[in-house]
C-alpha cells in the first residue's frame, strides 16, 4: 500500500482523530501530569509543522510534528512531537517516513539538533526502535522537561 506524507493542518478531523486515538494510547503509561503532548490548537500555532500519512485511498494513517523551540544552549533546535501510526498501519514503515520527512524539514529551516521526549515501557519499545534506527541517540533531560523517571530523552544532530 502507498502512503504519502504531507505537511498539513492539525484542524481536520480525521487527523483530530489520530490525536485523539494516541492520547487513549499513552493515558495508561504515565500520570497525568507527565503528559507533554501539544492539542491540536497548539499544533495549529506558528511554531509547529505537522505532517499527515495517507494512505491510497486519502485516509489519515499517521501524524507527527516539528516544533521549533527555538536556540537551547546556543544551538537552533527541534522537537519531534506527535508521532503517531494507526494501529492497524503498523509496521509498514510510515513511522519512518514521517521522521524523515520531519528530520528533512528541520534541516531546511535551519534547525541545528531534534530532540524529543517519550515514555517509558515496553509500550513504547517499537517508538524507541524508530527514533535509533533514524540516528536519535538518548540523552538527559531536554528543553525544559522535568527528569522524572517517567520520560525518555532523545537528540539527533543534523547537519546541512
Amino acid at each position: 500500500m502507498a502512503v504519502s506524507v504531507s505537511i498539513e493542518s492539525p484542524l481536520q478531523r480525521d487527523v483530530a482523530g489520530l490525536v485523539e486515538a494516541l492520547d487513549a494510547y499513552l493515558v495508561p503509561l504515565a500520570p497525568a501530569e507527565f503528559h507533554f503532548g501539544l492539542n491540536i490548537e497548539e499544533m495549529a500555532g506558528r511554531e509547529t509543522t505537522v505532517f499527515v500519512a495517507r494512505d491510497d485511498t486519502g485516509k489519515a494513517v499517521g501524524i507527527g510534528a516539528l516544533k521549533d523551540a527555538g536556540q537551547d544552549a546556543g544551538i537552533h533546535t527541534g522537537e519531534v512531537k506527535r508521532m503517531f501510526t494507526a494501529p492497524a498501519m503498523r509496521g509498514q514503515r510510515i513511522g519512518s517516513a514521517l521522521l524523515a520527512a520531519i528530520c528533512a524539514r528541520a534541516r531546511d529551516l535551519g534547525i541545528e539538533r531534534l530532540v524529543l521526549e517519550t515514555g517509558v515501557g515496553e509500550g513504547l519499545a517499537a517508538a524507541v526502535r524508530l527514533y535509533e534506527n533514524h540516528g536519535f541517540t538518548e540523552c538527559g533531560a531536554v528543553l525544559d522537561y522535568p527528569d522524572s523517571g517517567y520520560s525518555r530523552f532523545f537528540e539527533k544532530k543534523l547537519s546541512a
